[in-house]
């Protein structure tokens, strides 16, 4: 919901803060933001988007083990040929 370009966020309710709290280390949010392992995880993420771009990686063309393999190789050769280019002048 959006008003004359306010971003409109609803307030936590209390239940949900309660059984959060009680969950302790056992479950829900995490305690801490760790900003290395978010840039970790964030590298993992766009890895697998750039895969997604490769259209048979995405459908699942290949249906056999071993050619789904084989194509998942040859789009991260692909993939770091193409940043391994960018970074030279």
């Amino acid at each position: 919901m959006r008003a004359r370009g306010i971003a409109f966020t609803s307030p936590e309710k209390s239940d949900q803060i309660a059984r959060r709290q009680a969950k302790g280390s056992r479950g829900g949010r995490p305690p801490a933001f760790d900003p290395d392992r978010y840039a970790n995880r964030n590298v993992v993420e766009r890895c697998f988007n750039r895969l997604k771009q490769f259209r048979a990686l995405a459908t699942r063309y290949a249906k056999r083990m071993a050619y789904y393999r084989s194509e998942i190789i040859i789009a991260t050769i692909v993939l770091w040929l193409r940043a391994d280019l960018q970074d030279t002048p």
